[in-house]
């Protein structure tokens, strides 16, 4: 059906101004932690926020009341749970995984790679991403909590001391 009627678009403006505001605000009660993307915890909780908005918007059978709720139960149990994190080691090595070293000095680590289900192609596709033609540009490659490649730059290359090249593209000196 293409057009089920003027009620039916009215219902989805109004109802959909108001949980997204109800959203934003939620988030900005709950801080930037919320839709941080730290490991794959983080990334469920930002999805199962987005398709929560779209049941809220599209479900005749979900009221504002019950879809706000819903959002505001994900937010809590997030906020819980990356509160229980910080405090806990128990609860963090349940929630966490740890950085994975996939490449280093100049060799490929082939248990790691197997472990976390990485091809050799894979990691090139990150090095070159970083704007790195050469496996003697890169000092390190690590799989990161989130999912993503950190590109650890050899020493002597053209921006000089070992540099940590974030996912944004920007440089960060390895501490």
């Amino acid at each position: 059906m293409f057009f089920s009627g003027w009620a039916s678009l009215g219902r989805i403006l109004v109802i959909g101004v108001l949980a997204y505001v109800g959203l934003i605000l939620l988030l900005r009660i709950s801080g930037k932690r919320t839709l941080s993307k730290m490991n794959a915890f983080d990334f469920v909780v930002t999805v199962a926020l987005g398709s929560t908005l779209a049941t809220i918007l599209l479900s005749k059978e979900t009221s504002l009341a019950d879809g706000v709720m819903a959002l505001a139960l994900l937010i809590g149990l997030q906020y819980v749970v990356a509160w229980t994190t910080v405090r806990s080691h128990v609860v963090e090595k349940i929630v966490k995984s740890e950085p994975a070293l996939l490449f280093h000095g100049g060799e490929f680590l082939d248990g790691a790679l197997k472990r976390e289900r990485i091809v050799r192609e894979e990691v090139y596709a990150a090095i070159r991403d970083q704007g790195m033609s050469t496996l003697g540009d890169v000092s390190a490659v690590v799989l990161e909590t989130d999912g993503t490649f950190s590109v650890l730059r050899a020493s002597g290359k053209e921006n000089g001391p070992s540099t940590l090249v974030g996912v944004a593209g920007t440089d960060t000196s390895v501490v």
